[in-house]
């Protein structure tokens, strides 16, 4: 079976499966954690890993449909989704290496220059990878 989507949008598709299916993974981790704890919690960053992975799955179906849309060449579309899909990704494996290590509940706390610019990548790579794509959309749709 043929499918109309492009192989940038079925790339992302697929990245928004993965991430999706992580989220479910984390999921059971953080309900051992809850089960296990005399408080009936997780550690916060456990918590929080599960949490992000779920919104940034929804997060990568929102920009896989921008990508269907896109009017830039598939490549343009790719590279810019896989950006931002690559901070995300990065971010909750940040949230899953605390939750592992349980060494601190708020990773800003002891900030060093190389978060800084970590965070700048972050900021610079999520705005900058859906600004083209969703100018590629802008082109396509409403121009």
């Amino acid at each position: 079976m043929t499918s109309a989507l492009g192989i940038d949008t079925k790339i992302t598709l697929l990245a928004a499966g993965l991430i999706f299916l992580l989220a479910l993974v984390l999921g059971v981790w953080k309900y051992r954690q809850i089960m296990a704890s005399d408080e009936h919690r997780a550690h916060p960053y456990v918590d929080i890993a599960h949490r992000a992975a779920l919104l940034y799955s929804f997060a990568t179906l929102l920009i896989a449909v921008f990508v269907a849309l896109s009017a830039w060449p598939a490549w343009v579309n790719l590279t810019a989704a896989m950006v931002v899909v690559f901070f995300f990704v990065g971010a909750i494996i940040g949230y899953i290496s605390h939750g592992l290590r349980r060494d601190t509940v708020n990773q800003f706390e002891t900030k060093d220059r190389g978060l800084e610019v970590s965070m700048a990548l972050l900021i610079a790579g999520e705005i900058g990878g859906f600004g083209v794509i969703l100018a590629g959309f802008v082109h396509g749709q409403l121009l």
